[in-house]
């Protein structure tokens, strides 16, 4: 029988057991930090962990079930079904005493239905439901459920970080990187220890012979030019957090703002190959309606408002024509970014001169006591005169 073991990914293989073992979250998971408390008094609850690809999702779920002793259970919304959360949820019905700890990765690819259906589980504490996503939760988790967890933000973790983790790799294959090796590395990882150890493994594989040690016992020592190559011959993952992801949506932006509807559609083209998520770029879409269009063309706001509509509705891959429709006819609306810039003029008088009286003609007058004092008192519906505080008398925010 072949030994299973080693055909684990590295970073699976490493993957920390204990809490005291996991690098990074020390905001959550230090002295004193809530999850590390939640864990020591065995008082768990429905949670959201919030964060970055490769940031140790997982691995925090799977600790916490661990030193808690909970039943766990696993799955990806990207396949799972309303028959798997049933299984689930009859096998915790059926243990007699504990916590069953339901870890679902990828919450935001279940769609409201299936989101509904966990909520009485999670709220007669059947489950404890512990959902992760990459996506910010206040769009891609329903109100209901979100409201019954708690949202727990991972960051992306640092250098030093990422150093610990590929030093913990190095062992584990028996290999050295050069400090050169290293850095580059650790920068490309952008954040995502799982990239960092995948990458470092392939290298390994390429460049090492497979088994790490040379003839003499003394670990491989893997260059600069060896993790190059290796990142060379793989296919590198759009990462959604990465600077990549940035400068793609930057281009789409700006392309779309240059009335360029041909160099828009191939960089929309570019994300959507990648596997961007729609709705982040339908997302874009309508900023960009309000920002760049503004009441040059208002009804471009409807436009791409209904984009999302569709991406929602239908999803890959055919929404990526509900997609490239609206990028053609936000590139090809009129521009006019007065509203937009009328709001951030307002935004920095706010922050400058902060809460101003409000004329006391504007005051709401609910009791008899206010309008005594003179609280909206020579009010006029339509007065030509400005409203706004005296202090900012004349002030012109909004320029068409």
């Amino acid at each position: 029988m072949p030994d299973t073991a080693a055909y684990r990914p590295l970073a699976d293989r490493i993957r920390p057991q204990r809490l005291d073992d996991i690098i990074g979250q020390s905001h959550l998971i230090g002295p004193g930090a809530p999850l590390r408390r939640a864990v020591e008094r065995r008082a768990l609850h429905s949670m959201i962990f919030w964060g970055p690809p490769g940031c140790g999702k997982t691995t925090l779920a799977r600790v916490m079930a661990a030193e808690t002793e909970a039943a766990f259970h696993e799955l990806s919304a990207v396949s799972a079904a309303k028959a798997d959360v049933r299984r689930i949820i009859a096998s915790a019905h059926r243990q007699s005493a504990g916590l069953t700890l339901f870890f679902l990765d990828e919450i935001h690819r279940f769609n409201k239905a299936q989101q509904d259906f966990l909520l009485p589980h999670v709220e007669d504490g059947t489950l404890v439901l512990i959902g992760a996503t990459t996506e910010n939760p206040s769009f891609e988790v329903i109100p209901a459920l979100l409201s019954r967890c708690q949202v727990f933000v991972l960051q992306a973790l640092g250098h030093r970080e990422l150093q610990a983790i590929v030093a913990a790799g190095e062992t584990a294959l028996s290999v050295r990187l050069g400090d050169a090796a290293r850095d580059f590395l650790v920068h490309t990882a952008n954040g995502d220890a799982r990239t960092a150890l995948n990458v470092l493994e392939n290298t390994a594989r390429l460049y090492s012979g497979g088994t790490g040690a040379t003839a003499t016992g003394a670990p491989t020592v893997i260059s600069l030019a060896d993790i190059q190559n290796t990142l060379q011959s793989v296919h590198l993952r759009y990462d959604p957090s990465g600077e990549e992801h940035y400068n793609t949506v930057s281009a789409f932006i700006k392309s779309m703002r240059a009335g360029d509807a041909d160099a828009a559609l191939y960089y929309l083209a570019r994300m959507v190959e990648a596997g961007e998520d729609p709705k982040f770029i339908a997302r874009r879409m309508v900023i960009f309606a309000s920002e760049d269009i503004g009441m040059a063309q208002p009804t471009a706001l409807v436009v791409a408002n209904e984009v999302f509509r569709a991406v929602e509705t239908i999803g890959y891959p055919e929404c990526a024509i509900n997609l490239a429709h609206g990028t053609v006819y936000l590139a090809g609306a009129k521009k006019d970014r007065s509203a937009y810039e009328g709001l951030r003029a307002a935004q920095s008088d706010v922050q400058r001169h902060g809460n101003l009286p409000i004329p006391m003609r504007l005051r709401n007058a609910p009791t008899r006591l206010m309008k005594k004092l003179g609280y909206g008192k020579g009010y006029e519906a339509y007065a030509k005169e400005s409203l706004l505080p005296d202090k900012l008398k004349g002030r012109r925010y909004f320029r068409p």
